[in-house]
């Protein structure tokens, strides 16, 4: 009998698991749906489906811990836990005033079936615009800390889709973008090819970076990112070009690990962003929705704001960072002999604030102030800068009054040129001097090979050093901004003094390298910006000859760099060209003046990625509205209501548009500036050269505007 009873306890206990692990959870918010179940063999499986139509096909979970079992299989559900959260919170700023934050949670809790019985908790948040999740792994005696040797979650896609890609490079993500079927994907031309960026590695020719875009043959939109990556390294996507699976590929560090846990702890959210509108995933907030809340607690001194800079004058070769040709060009008195080229000089600092104060843009950056650039790049050397010495021609103290003076403050500059342990060295320092000399915003850049040695841009170690140096520097109420960094994630919603990063190739790489494809600022909003905002260093006026280089010619027109400041979105925006140039188009650097950088309210009118965007936002704390609209390589039309203004209210329009023949190879400076009036139903017909764009001031009609006639 009693054997009996046990024969029947066992079909009951291998029946309830057979069911726990056949029949699927479910989570639906308005058209996206999630499924989970653990197959026979206990491994997760996931899917994901947007209005019934499959997105991620059944797709396989889990961690894999170096030299022990993996997290991956033989698991039993032990419980679940489902909630509903539907609030609001307000950002310090962003693309709008107040966030919407609704989902269905679901967390799946598993345990190994096995002698260790090891405990993984899965925590699915299903959003109407897509899914988010992470592992989670709770204090437990059998698991108490352990290095991630490879993560196994994968994105099954349910075609060959059209892709919009990146190599999935270790150090780098300034890649121009390739746009391809998922079963054409191989990289090892474009890594080959890139002779322009400073330090590449890139193993695996099937690898991608994130935040990767794709749309289906039947239009649905796919973006598959991650968010709050903080303790782990970054995910990458290798593809399987046959079976269009994708599969995380974690950035190993210098001993080709991935990732060091104690429970304890979680890992970055997984993220699917998916609609049957290119817009829809433009205007989605969910990375920054599952991000925690801000760290700080008072953000009163954290200000959005344009800059001028001592920068592109550089870039195109009419000054140097360096103030001698070589760190052994010294004269008898044991000093640097100065090469004349040097452009950190206080006199022509100076000229930079005067041209800022005279325009109302609040800041000024100078790079190669300090000593260091004369080696500072090739030599993988730990020690290279001070970032508390100037050269001798940059008086700080005159300049720092100077600027006071003027109304302006100063955004100082550290390069790094890779070694990370010394700028850890130095930060307290750095940002006391800040502090001291009234710098308010440092931008920093990670140029050339890390150290620690054999540690990758992209790995766990410098992660964290970003993060640690967006918390040191709010500590002393200092804005940043990362150059060369991983890409963003978020993180901007826990740190908003951490405005924006570069991590993308901008516009600098029409200075010095191959240039910007025309539709590249199309495919950036839907890959790069997803994950944060990006220090572009757009406002390049003069788009020929501009540098020493032969044949560089900017691949916009100058009107489509005016529509980038909406376009592209950052809470620091560089005007980055230089001041006479600006004089020179005076009547089009009107709208780089006027426009805004931070928002109450983001429309994204019309986008295709690789084709075009159309986005118009709202000013902070005004009722102006700025539109900006851009194309590639074609020209276009563009009809773009104005149903988000305000009914009954007129308003004055300032069109900048694309001139008579403008087009970016053969006449990108051609633009025409027209006045207007419109309201809420006023439709405009934008026409867009090949390579152009158009941007748009709207500003409530008051005084006196007679001789202004209604646009037809």
């Amino acid at each position: 009998m009693k054997k009996i009873f046990a024969c029947i306890f066992g079909i009951f206990i291998f029946t309830h698991l057979v069911a726990q692990q056949t029949v699927p959870l479910n989570v639906n918010m308005n058209k996206v749906r999630l499924e989970f179940r653990l197959d026979a063999t206990g491994h997760p499986i996931y899917s994901v489906y947007y209005d019934e139509k499959p997105v991620i096909n059944p797709s396989r979970m889990g961690i894999k811990i170096l030299d022990d079992t993996a997290l991956d299989s033989n698991f039993a559900i032990t419980g679940t836990e489902r909630k509903s959260v539907d609030e609001s919170w307000k950002p310090v700023w962003g693309e709008v005033s107040t966030i919407r934050n609704h989902y269905e949670q679901l967390t799946i809790h598993l345990r190994q079936k096995n002698v260790q019985g090891r405990l993984m908790d899965i925590v699915f948040k299903v959003f109407a615009d897509g899914v988010g999740f992470r592992y989670e792994f709770p204090k437990q005696a059998n698991l108490k800390y352990f290095i991630v040797s490879d993560e196994v979650t994968e994105f099954a896609l349910n075609g060959d889709h059209k892709t919009f890609w990146i190599p999935g490079d270790y150090d780098t993500n300034e890649y121009p973008y390739t746009t391809c079927k998922v079963s054409e994907i191989d990289n090892t031309a474009m890594v080959k090819g890139s002779d322009d960026i400073a330090v590449k590695v890139c193993p695996d020719k099937y690898c991608v970076q994130t935040p990767l875009m794709m749309k289906t043959n039947d239009g649905l939109y796919i973006n598959i990112h991650e968010a709050a990556l903080v303790n782990y390294t970054a995910m990458q996507l290798h593809v399987d070009t046959k079976t269009y699976k994708l599969t995380a590929a974690l950035v190993p560090d210098a001993l080709g690990n991935k990732a060091y846990i104690g429970t304890p702890c979680h890992t970055p959210w997984r993220t699917i962003i998916v609609s049957n509108k290119a817009t829809d995933i433009l205007e989605s907030k969910m990375i920054l929705n599952l991000n925690d809340p801000s760290k700080i607690e008072n953000t009163s001194w954290i200000k959005p704001m344009k800059f001028v800079g001592v920068w592109w004058e550089m870039q195109t070769g009419k000054s140097t960072w360096n103030y001698a040709n070589r760190v052994d060009t010294v004269g008898a008195n044991g000093l640097l002999i100065p090469n004349e080229t040097h452009g950190g000089n206080t006199v022509n600092v100076e000229r930079y604030i005067d041209f800022a104060a005279k325009n109302g843009i609040k800041g000024v950056l100078v790079e190669g102030w300090n000593y260091g650039w004369e080696e500072w790049f090739g030599n993988w050397k730990e020690h290279v800068f001070s970032f508390v010495t100037p050269y001798p021609d940059f008086d700080v103290d005159a300049i720092t009054q100077y600027a006071k003076a003027k109304g302006v403050v100063m955004v100082m500059h550290n390069e790094t040129s890779g070694s990370a342990t010394d700028y850890e060295r130095q930060a307290d320092t750095a940002f006391r001097f800040m502090n001291k000399y009234g710098y308010v915003a440092v931008k920093t850049g990670y140029v050339g090979k890390i150290i620690p040695r054999g540690e990758h841009h992209d790995g766990e170690w410098m992660v964290n050093h970003y993060v640690r140096m967006a918390q040191k520097a709010a500590n002393y109420h200092i804005m940043i901004d990362e150059h060369e960094p991983v890409r963003p994630t978020g993180l901007q919603r826990t740190y908003p003094n951490w405005m924006a990063c570069e991590a993308g190739r901008g516009n600098e790489y029409n200075a010095f390298g191959h240039g910007d494809k025309p539709e590249h600022e199309t495919i950036m909003p839907f890959t790069r910006f997803m994950g944060g905002p990006m220090d572009f260093t757009p406002g390049i006026l003069k788009t020929q000859n501009y540098t020493t280089l032969p044949n560089k010619v900017v691949h916009t027109t100058l009107v489509k760099q005016l529509a980038l400041y909406v376009v592209l979105y950052s809470p620091i925006q560089m005007a980055a060209d230089l001041p006479e140039n600006y004089e020179k188009y005076y009547d089009a650097f009107q709208f780089i003046k006027d426009v805004g950088v931070d928002w109450d309210d983001t429309k994204v009118i019309a986008a295709e990625p690789g084709d075009y965007i159309t986005t118009a936002r709202k000013d902070k704390g005004t009722e102006n509205w700025f539109i900006g609209a851009i194309t590639n390589a074609d020209s276009r039309n563009e009809v773009v209501p104005l149903g988000f203004l305000n009914k009954g209210q007129k308003y004055i329009a300032t069109l900048y548009a694309d001139g008579e023949g403008a087009n970016w190879k053969t006449n990108p400076e051609a633009y025409k500036i027209t006045k207007f009036l419109v309201n809420a139903d006023t439709k405009l017909n934008l026409k867009l050269a090949p390579g152009g764009g158009a941007a748009i001031s709207i500003k409530p009609a008051v005084g006196d505007i007679k001789g202004l006639k209604f646009y037809k």
